[in-house]
């Protein structure tokens, strides 16, 4: 347990940088676009959870998600290409990997985008899920 606590203290010394790495190393996914504290925060709950026997933040939102039951989110992958049309207009989205890092890098008008959220509301003037605008979230049948 003590070593637990070191570990957890060890993350006040780190740089942006080095936090963002860390996160890359311990969960194998792209870093989320917080700042270095709420990134600090979200790292020392998930060495907690892998140490302790928690569930990592991803595999609680699936489940709470699965437990509400109205809704299912499908994750973005490398690869993957999204077709949207809106007021007559078809819109596609890239979603590429960024040079061989866990980072994903979305596409779209030739131009780089940090979330789906962002490229929705470019394309609708308003804000919307992501995920929903594009077809991943997907409401579950009765």
């Amino acid at each position: 347990m003590i070593d637990l606590e070191l570990e957890i203290a060890a993350l006040d010394d780190l740089t942006s940088t080095e936090l963002r790495e860390r996160w890359s190393r311990l969960t194998a996914s792209p870093v989320p676009r917080i700042s270095p504290k709420l990134l600090r925060l979200a790292l020392a709950w998930e060495i907690q959870a892998r140490r302790l026997g928690g569930h990592s933040r991803e595999v609680t939102r699936q489940l709470d998600q699965r437990a509400r039951g109205k809704t299912r989110t499908a994750r973005s992958r490398a690869g993957m290409r999204l077709v949207r049309e809106w007021q007559g207009k078809v819109h596609v989205v890239t979603i590429e990997e960024r040079d061989g890092s866990e980072d994903q890098v979305i596409r779209y008008a030739d131009r780089e985008y940090r979330s789906l959220c962002e490229v929705a509301r470019t394309i609708t003037g308003t804000r919307w899920s992501g995920p929903a605008f594009f077809g991943l979230k997907k409401r579950v049948a009765a």
